[in-house]
């Protein structure tokens, strides 16, 4: 998900979908999956000169994908479309105003259990080796930006500083996330739980272990078959229920967690071994995939009277 916040961060996106042709590329390539440069030209009517301009521009939005293939007729370009959300949360200074807002590095989790296929890193290197679930509580895992696991669970204690005699009236929670395949499929749905202090939120389903382009703040170093990036997705509990990027996933309300200045306030991610999909996560740190954030949590209050 793309998630924007300001007016100055959605001006280059506006910029890119400005036009009537990437718009109508856009829409071709979601009617299609999948076409090469020739096809998109000529159903458009323009040269493949004229194509690769608005190409660039829709791959740096992060619109679309291309990929060459090499398997085709002198190594035709391949495109596809990035089915992300763009979620528009312009937020007033009286908004911002009273929340509490702290990151979470992805090695920072307080609990854990794990079955391989499952690994941990930091930006340099592999901590350990992996599919050793031993590695996990190595003292290392505190600089780690991406860890990946087929089920089980890891829990981070979510800082809670909001000021004295204030309650929490909704969390927010922000990650890159993905599936875990054996190497890397991009059609591997696993089933991801939600919890905090152990009251379920609700569930999402990853669709996949990304890995058809390299992450845009991968590491050179990291494999080209293994996790390359994920869906920032946003968490969302208040008044009203739980949502995940908007939509409703259940009807666990804030209410009911009942939190306030004083609340430990943990929060786990969880593959179980009952899913209807036990297809592994990964989650991204901020060196690590599309987007250059670790787990970003805000917490909202107000005067408990």
């Amino acid at each position: 998900m793309i998630r924007i916040t300001t007016p100055e961060e959605a001006l280059p996106l506006f910029k890119v979908l400005g036009s009537d042709a990437r718009m109508q590329i856009i829409s071709l390539l979601l009617a299609n999956k999948q076409m090469n440069m020739n096809e998109i030209a000529s159903a458009l009517n323009i040269t493949n000169g004229a194509l690769t301009g608005h190409i660039k521009k829709l791959e740096a939005a992060g619109f679309i994908t291309v990929n060459n293939d090499s398997e085709g007729h002198g190594n035709q370009k391949l495109v596809s479309p990035r089915l992300e959300k763009i979620l528009i949360d312009f937020e007033t200074a009286e908004e911002v105003q009273n929340i509490y807002n702290a990151d979470i590095k992805v090695g920072h989790y307080t609990n854990y259990k794990v079955y391989p296929t499952c690994g941990i890193a930091t930006n340099k290197s592999l901590i350990g080796e992996v599919d050793d679930t031993r590695y996990f509580s190595h003292p290392d895992r505190y600089e780690a930006d991406i860890l990946w696991f087929t089920r089980g669970f890891v829990e981070y204690e979510v800082p809670n500083f909001i000021p004295v005699n204030q309650k929490i009236n909704q969390i927010m929670i922000s990650a890159e996330l993905s599936s875990e395949a054996p190497g890397v499929n991009s059609v591997w749905p696993s089933d991801i739980t939600f919890s905090i202090n152990h009251t379920e939120l609700g569930m999402w389903t990853s669709p996949g272990d990304f890995g058809d382009t390299r992450g845009i703040f991968t590491p050179d170093w990291w494999f080209p078959n293994w996790n390359q990036y994920g869906l920032l997705k946003l968490l969302v509990v208040n008044h009203e229920g739980t949502f995940i990027d908007g939509l409703q996933i259940s009807d666990v309300t804030i209410d009911q967690l009942a939190l306030n200045y004083k609340s430990h306030i943990s929060f786990r991610l969880e593959v179980k071994d009952d899913a209807e999909h036990v297809g592994g996560l990964t989650i991204f740190g901020s060196t690590f995939g599309n987007y250059a954030q670790d787990i970003k949590v805000s917490l909202y209050y107000e005067p408990m009277a």
